[in-house]
């Protein structure tokens, strides 16, 4: 087992991409702790995922809560070796119609979310030595802008830019920090995605579903399976010499 021994804390764990991760690592030998702004459903997902796993609870958009659900995890695990920056929202609209409010929750979550959920644990892998990794989730659409997902957008192009920051500042700590930017993923996620779509586009729903996956050079939309290969591999000594890099897991749809 490839990760046998490590303890992982990922965030926006209790559902879709984020709990792929969590029982992928699992069954890799790892100690994960589920953590989630919706701690009765991270309870629910720790408890099916069985012993190796834990709930935390985590509000991103608090200090106070980032802090408390790191020394939880260190409590029940005992040290934290990589973290999964998975929680994220999603939004959509025309420039002109783009809220301020909309604005600022998406990237106190996204943006601020991961920086400080980043920098907590970076401060608790420095102070015990060691190392470790830290993986952000980007996207796809942080390479690019799209028409409606301005917002989304240039939060996700925030991680990418993030990740390499914090890569080469913390590299000098044994922690390696990188990214992995999806392409679009069926789930529970791209549903609510499809809706905005179909508003603003004046498309039936799961007609822009059926469209981006078709679209997608590979015939078929994501799976949140397809992207656990990769954050396994950038946990392990295979990764060690990978910085501040960010792979593009989407079926061919952007090549960088």
């Amino acid at each position: 087992m490839r990760l046998a021994g490590k303890t992982a804390l990922i965030t926006g764990a209790a559902r879709g991409i984020g709990r792929a991760f969590a029982e992928a690592y699992v069954k890799e030998g790892a100690r994960v702790a589920i953590a989630d702004i919706d701690i009765a459903r991270a309870r629910a997902t720790a408890a099916e995922i069985g012993r190796a796993a834990v709930a935390v609870e985590l509000d991103v958009t608090r200090q106070d809560s980032i802090d408390a659900a790191i020394s939880e995890t260190v409590a029940a695990l005992g040290r934290i070796d990589i973290l999964i920056n998975n929680a994220a929202i999603f939004t959509a609209a025309p420039l002109v119609e783009i809220d301020r409010k909309d604005y600022e929750r998406v990237f106190s979550i996204n943006v601020a979310g991961t920086l400080f959920v980043m920098q907590a644990v970076a401060r608790h892998m420095i102070e015990r030595g060691g190392g470790g990794r830290i993986i952000n989730m980007a996207s796809q659409a942080g390479r690019r802008g799209e028409a409606l997902v301005a917002v989304y957008c240039a939060s996700k192009a925030a991680v990418i830019s993030l990740t390499q920051s914090a890569g080469l500042n913390l590299i000098a700590h044994g922690i390696n920090v990188n990214a992995i930017a999806p392409g679009v993923v069926d789930g529970e996620h791209w549903d609510g995605v499809d809706a905005f779509f179909a508003r603003y586009e004046k498309k039936p729903l799961g007609q822009k579903k059926r469209e981006v996956g078709a679209a997608v050079p590979f015939g078929r939309m994501g799976t949140a399976a397809d992207l656990t290969g990769m954050a396994i591999f950038l946990a392990t000594p295979e990764a060690d010499y990978i910085v501040a890099q960010t792979f593009n897991v989407d079926g061919g749809n952007w090549m960088s």
